[in-house]
């Protein structure tokens, strides 16, 4: 007898990505679509046994950085790590086209400092097989991937091609600077980038120190960008700031967004030098949607920051000369180097001796399972304090636990009362999205790519108070961010939409802690931190992870232009 279904995803429990409630249905899947929803289908070619189970639309993440490691990679790890199908990348302004060969160190060092990628990869790894944008697509769409990936145009290479040295000098661009830049973005929105990104952190530094070159390009630099992609039909804007005068910024902001009458998400955090802005922000999101505009922004869903490590790009003990003479040594064996008393107490007293900015008071070890809400006696600064014990020396014996593969986490945002109530607000809010995620940079620093394990074990099942509806949190990482920017064939399970599927044990859904590998190009680093809970993922219909295991299976492609 003919199956009626290349796949059946028998009995499961369906959050279907509508935030309605949950139902128990299997699932028919055909040529890559969902066939069927209902109880008691036909059966397939192969089946999964989904009963007591979870069964989720693929997650669709908008904040990536897989620009470089999309021309060399075929797995987009970390995201696919944790259920995502979908990567969105070209955020924050930076990425590798479109780019003369004379500029191809310029792009390399301002990617390195920003997001975190090591020049020594990214020479190794890029092929530069493209010049402008759109041969950077026909580039990628002789690829395939584990799972789906969009790309936005930045800023930054638009400018340096179009104004050379002048863009990274941050000149004014002339109105003929303008004009090339509108030119080269509406093409590439035609060729099929999802939208267009920019910049306007003064943190966002090359290695060099110079800052990108799209920080504080003027307004009408911006409004003609952002008109030809209006221009378009279709496409969407992504900003990140560092809002110093919220108002004026806000302001302007939302004068682009009139000029273009195009979507708009700018990044959100609660920064901990000013911790209400966000509530300000908001308010401007609230307005600018009530004005008819289509504004959102985008939120984490835990506290941002850095990861400290003996293995990691940050690391405390690294200004000792002492320590220096035993970093050569592997890292278990670094660690029983480090244990030795009179070792210990040379290296304590040079880090002491060069003044470290250390805030112990906001350190903590992030520890298996990982917390990311620790109470503040978890802090180093406190426990030190209860312990007796100064605050160095008890940081420096945290790092040599786990055979010196532990790690300390510094939150520098979204932490400034010492609890989650307020990423709890941002999460729930109408207008804000699940970003942010970065997957693809920082790689020796943070790995916030596992935000969607993050968000389903912790703040629909775990946390003490204040937890997100599961069927909400489902929604948020799929047809909200979906619908976001332009993909609505995807984030639904329903009839017609791609078969991009996630079966999830969820009473077993957790995280690891972060660890580091050596797998880029030329030996890089990274750091990865797995889940357990993943029993299959579906992308357009084809198993490519299988128990929280990559199965070989390669059906992910180029997604060209809105769906």
């Amino acid at each position: 007898m003919k199956s009626a279904f290349d796949y059946v995803i028998r009995g499961g429990t369906i959050a279907d990505g509508t935030a309605g409630d949950l139902y128990e249905a299997d699932v028919g899947v055909t040529a890559g679509r969902i066939a069927a929803v209902g109880a008691s289908l036909p059966s397939g070619k192969e089946e999964i046994d989904a009963r007591g189970l979870l069964v989720t639309p693929g997650f669709v993440d908008i904040h990536t950085h897989y620009d470089g490691q999309v021309t060399w990679e075929d797995t987009l790890a970390p995201s696919s790590d944790h259920g995502v199908t979908t990567v969105l990348m070209g955020n924050c302004g930076v990425g590798f086209a479109p780019c003369r060969p004379s500029d191809h160190a310029a792009l390399v060092t301002l990617m390195e400092g920003v997001e975190d990628l090591p020049e020594i990869v990214l020479a190794a790894g890029l092929p530069w097989a493209w010049e402008d944008f759109g041969g950077y697509l026909d580039f990628l769409e002789g690829r395939s991937f584990n799972i789906d990936v969009a790309a936005q145009i930045p800023h930054a290479p638009v400018r340096v091609f179009a104004m050379g040295e002048r863009a990274f000098n941050r000149e004014p661009a002339t109105e003929a600077d303008n004009a090339m830049m509108a030119q080269i973005v509406g093409e590439a929105i035609r060729a099929g980038a999802l939208g267009f990104s920019t910049s306007r952190s003064l943190n966002h530094k090359g290695s060099d120190g110079r800052v990108t070159p799209s920080w504080r390009a003027a307004e009408a630099e911006l409004s003609t960008i952002a008109r030809a992609v209006g221009e378009c039909g279709t496409g969407v804007l992504q900003v990140i700031s560092d809002l110093e005068d919220p108002a004026a910024e806000m302001a302007m902001l939302g004068r682009v967004c009139r000029a273009s009458g195009r979507p708009m998400s700018i990044s959100l955090l609660q920064r901990h030098r000013a911790p209400g802005v966000w509530r300000d922000v908001l308010r401007w999101v609230e307005e600018l949607n009530a004005e008819g505009m289509t504004v959102r922004a985008q939120v984490g869903d835990r506290p941002i920051g850095a990861l400290m490590g003996l293995a990691l790009s940050l690391n405390p003990l690294a200004a000792s000369p002492a320590y220096q003479a035993v970093a050569h040594l592997p890292l278990e064996a670094r660690a029983k180097a480090l244990a030795e008393p009179s070792l210990r107490a040379r290296i304590i007293a040079e880090i002491e001796a060069s003044a470290p900015s250390l805030d112990f008071d906001h350190l903590y070890p992030l520890g298996n399972p990982p917390s990311y809400e620790p109470p503040s006696d978890r802090f180093i600064g406190a426990m030190a304090r209860a312990r007796g014990v100064r605050p160095l020396e008890l940081l420096y014996d945290l790092l040599l636990e786990d055979a010196g593969a532990a790690i300390i986490a510094h939150p520098t945002a979204n932490y400034a009362e010492g609890d989650l109530d307020s990423c709890g607000e941002l999460l729930r809010h109408p207008y804000t999205l699940i970003g942010l995620g970065d997957g693809g940079a920082h790689l020796g620093i943070l790995c916030d790519a596992s935000q969607p394990t993050h968000l389903l074990h912790y703040w629909t099942r775990d946390r003490a108070r204040g937890r997100i509806p599961l069927a909400k949190a489902v929604s948020a990482l799929t047809r909200e961010t979906a619908a976001a920017v332009g993909l609505g064939d995807r984030g639904q399970i329903a009839v017609g939409r791609r078969a991009d599927l996630n079966v999830i044990d969820y009473d077993r859904l957790s995280l690891e802690p972060p660890t580091v590998t050596y797998d880029l190009p030329a030996g890089g680093r990274r750091v990865r931190q797995r889940a357990h809970g993943y029993v299959a993922t579906l992308v357009a219909g084809e198993v490519v992870a299988r128990d929280d295991q990559d199965t070989g299976a390669r059906p992910g492609r180029l997604v060209r232009g809105a769906r």
